[in-house]
């Protein structure tokens, strides 16, 4: 199968949940598109090796409480399977960073949660512009609501949405070096952990 080597996306900080059939068909659906693989499986991990090119490209899937989470970052040429990798982003409502690449540049960046576009950036050298930015689904209603209320769940539930937002912010200022952004990320997550460890109490 051909690989263009001018094409490149990244995906870093993957985070997508399934179940064993999920697996399964993810696997048939692969065959059918003509990929050569095989799998293995341990007690803590189910892996599947994907021939692109010369190459093999190892989705893991950690094992957690009789579910899957295919987890790590990937460095992926074969544009058909980058658009494969990019419809279970958004059938799971997964999480991820995207980072699409041309001719070793890095042109735009995408931070994706819950399988949607929160953040988009256009990177043109060293200069970084904001195309788009929103916000985590949570009103200022529900904001209030959370405070004001007795059930540490719903504020936990709330905290949880901030913190995985907050950590994609902090995760693209460390990587375009942006340190004073990244310092003040590190001091909201400090807040938010204290927050969350004491509602767990």
């Amino acid at each position: 199968m051909a690989v263009n080597r001018s094409y490149e996306v990244e995906y870093c900080n993957l985070e997508l949940r399934f179940d064993r059939r999920q697996i399964q068909n993810l696997i048939r659906e692969l065959i059918q598109d003509g990929y050569s693989l095989y799998w293995n499986e341990s007690e803590h991990h189910f892996i599947v090796s994907v021939r692109t090119g010369r190459k093999l490209l190892k989705l893991r899937f950690l094992r957690t409480m009789g579910r899957y989470k295919m987890v790590g970052d990937y460095l992926v040429r074969d544009e058909k399977l980058s658009l494969w990798i990019e419809k279970l982003i958004n059938d799971s409502r997964g999480h991820a960073v995207v980072k699409r690449i041309h001719d070793r540049q890095v042109l735009r960046i995408e931070n994706i949660m819950f399988g949607e576009i929160i953040r988009l950036v256009e990177v043109s050298g060293m200069e970084h512009r904001i195309i788009f930015q929103k916000r985590p689904q949570v009103t200022v209603e529900d904001m209030v609501q959370a405070f004001k209320s007795n059930r540490a769940e719903l504020r936990a539930g709330v905290l949880r949405l901030e913190i995985d937002y907050e950590l994609a912010v902090l995760h693209e200022a460390i990587q375009n070096g942006w340190q004073e952004a990244a310092e003040t990320s590190k001091e909201k997550l400090k807040t938010m952990r204290l927050e969350m460890l004491q509602l767990e109490l």
